[in-house]
């Protein structure tokens, strides 16, 4: 199989301009703080594997210019680094998975956040494995949306169907996506069940 396209889609971690419902309750300095953590472990997993040759890394950004984001993501070579533009969650997710295609159309595309303090090499691994023989791969969050989404080498072209008309940030983005895949005549292929840090109570035992 052609090695994996990874696009890990972030926020650039100012004061301000991340995390708000956190900035809320902590602080906007202190949100900040913490989703720049997230980041630099969310990439430290994906390094890790694209050193390794499991995978090629790309990260889409928003919230800064180019200028700021060349030079902050300077310690990440391995990764080509592009603007996410605009448009909401769906349009940018999209866009994403026609710019990997553009790339290379034969490569399993994986678009993963960086709101999982618990990501592990073996969490992307496992979905690489599961995308040999199915069309897409879902990571379920706790919330009622999802960590990851993955498209097999198999899907044919940049579908539509799983980035419009969602209600992102709702308790019904994990469903309505399965039920789609599903009218579609596609099984997706699940992975575990995880907790992204959105809200104050998301943080118990993590900051420790």
């Amino acid at each position: 199989m052609t090695r994996p396209i990874l696009v890990v889609m972030t926020r650039w971690p100012a004061s301000g301009r991340c995390k708000r419902r956190l900035a809320s309750k902590l602080g906007a300095s202190q949100a900040a703080g913490i989703q720049a953590r997230l980041i630099s472990h969310t990439l430290a997993v994906a390094q890790a594997l694209a050193r390794e040759g499991t995978l090629r890394l790309h990260i889409a950004i928003s919230g800064a210019g180019p200028r700021a984001w060349r030079r902050w993501l300077a310690s990440v070579p391995e990764a080509s680094v592009s603007a996410q533009g605009r448009g909401d969650l769906g349009n940018r997710m999209r866009r994403e998975v026609l710019r990997a295609r553009s790339i290379d159309p034969s490569a399993p595309v994986i678009l993963i956040g960086t709101d999982l303090p618990d990501l592990a090499p073996r969490d992307l691994i496992r979905a690489i494995e599961l995308l040999r023989h199915s069309p897409l791969v879902i990571g379920p969050s706790r919330d009622g949306g999802y960590w990851l989404f993955g498209l097999g080498a198999t899907a044919t072209g940049t579908p539509r169907w799983p980035f419009h008309s969602i209600p992102w940030g709702s308790d019904q983005v994990f469903q309505l996506t399965w039920q789609r895949a599903c009218q579609r005549g596609l099984t997706p292929a699940q992975l575990d069940a995880r907790n992204d840090i959105d809200e104050l109570e998301d943080l118990e035992g993590w900051l420790a």
